[in-house]
């Protein structure tokens, strides 16, 4: 495998490896359980299980009534999401910096297209980013390729070892080998055992400010 040095682009998945959506992601799906008649998540659970598009795992959860409550979840969430939308520590700095040295840049999410973008415009960081591309956006979400992919077409980059995909998630991981690009992991928390020994990182950052001085350093 060839050394990973400085990209050329940097596609970044949102939740929780940029911001903290946690606490209405969680209340908008025990919305949706309680009303379909499950019995709500801990906070534990939801961050464990909450990986695939909303549209896949609901038909897993609740097969062919998934629309009903996905259209709980999504009155939940649209209330919600962006007054209690909160950027995780040090990455609007992380971002700044990425763009003052002329990388590219994109999202990846799994989170409904039009919400997204909502976010990223309520923070106003719609500069930072050539693409920002959401579940219902391509045929199939993360962990296929596709979306990775369509984020670098405005910047007419082509998948390879120039670019970093970067996520907090295996779901990321995935998607980034799946893509042909680099998997780097953003996050404070240690991995867990097993957590990602099918589809591992090549790089792991637990915050925004060693992520950048890895880059200052890559690019001497």
């Amino acid at each position: 495998m060839a050394p990973v040095s400085r990209p050329a682009a940097i596609i970044f998945d949102w939740d929780n490896t940029l911001v903290d959506s946690w606490p209405t992601i969680h209340a908008a799906n025990n919305a949706a359980l309680v009303a379909l008649g499950h019995e709500p998540w801990t906070r534990a659970q939801s961050e464990a299980r909450v990986r695939k598009s909303l549209r896949e795992a609901y038909l897993d959860l609740f097969g062919e009534r998934w629309e009903e409550a996905r259209d709980v979840y999504y009155a939940h969430f649209r209330a919600n999401h962006l007054q209690e939308l909160a950027v995780l520590a040090g990455r609007a700095d992380m971002l700044g910096v990425l763009a003052d040295a002329g990388i590219y840049m994109g999202v990846v999410s799994n989170k409904d297209g039009a919400l997204l973008r909502e976010e990223v415009a309520y923070l106003g960081w719609g500069q930072f980013f050539g693409a920002i591309v959401g579940a219902n956006d391509t045929v199939r979400a993360k962990p296929a390729p596709e979306p990775l992919h369509l984020s670098l077409e405005p910047g007419s980059i082509t998948a390879g070892r120039e670019v970093w995909f970067v996520g907090d998630t295996d779901i990321d991981m995935e998607c980034a080998i799946a893509g042909g690009v680099v998997p780097v992991l953003l996050r404070e928390k240690p991995p867990e055992t097993g957590e990602f020994d099918e589809f591992s990182p090549e790089l792991r950052f637990t915050n925004g400010e060693n992520f950048c001085a890895f880059l200052e350093l890559a690019g001497n």
